[in-house]
């Protein structure tokens, strides 16, 4: 991919690019500011290792080479990254393991922004997976608006682990969000 896409949102200068080595401070610095995230998905604040592991989480199954890690820039700096594979769960089709932008980020529009100017970039999937935590109220809003479907909570269903870390302590099994686009190529 190597490529810079500019994306319009009125007054800001926003871009989404591959991840690069100078990304590792910034990255780290996004997942402390949204530790609201990480104590809701897994009960405790982003660690060292969260930063690491993006760059080997796949979903069982999944072709490594089909992974795109993304960061979103705006006004030059790190607001969010974004964890999706290609081709998962079918073909066509575009897994998104993670969608976070920072908290003074969000509420903007940007996140609605990125999607609309990614789903081209990703051949206009006919299908999209994405998964929310548990209760996690703006992740569940902003993919309803966005048209997906959510499935039922798994209230307090323990999780043993996920492919690539040990789960958290309070971190119970994430919802599946799935948009299902027709007229997709």
């Amino acid at each position: 991919m190597n490529e810079v896409w500019p994306i319009d949102v009125p007054g800001e200068r926003v871009l989404v690019r591959e991840v690069d080595p100078r990304d590792e401070g910034p990255l780290l610095r996004l997942f402390e500011e949204c530790e609201d995230w990480f104590l809701a998905a897994t009960g405790l604040p982003s660690g060292p290792g969260d930063v690491q592991s993006l760059f080997y989480a796949l979903p069982p199954g999944a072709d490594p080479a089909a992974k795109a890690l993304l960061v979103v820039e705006r006004n030059g700096e790190i607001a969010g990254v974004i964890d999706a594979v290609r081709d998962h769960p079918e073909p066509g089709a575009v897994a998104v393991g993670l969608f976070l932008l920072a908290p003074w980020a969000r509420g903007r529009g940007l996140g609605r922004a990125v999607t609309e100017a990614l789903l081209p970039r990703f051949g206009e999937p006919p299908l999209v997976t994405a998964t929310v935590p548990p209760g996690w109220v703006p992740g569940e809003r902003f993919l309803t608006r966005l048209g997906f479907t959510l499935d039922s909570p798994a209230a307090g269903t323990p999780v043993n682990g996920t492919a690539n870390r040990a789960a958290g302590p309070r971190e119970g099994a994430p919802r599946r969000a799935v948009l299902r686009r027709t007229g997709s190529a």
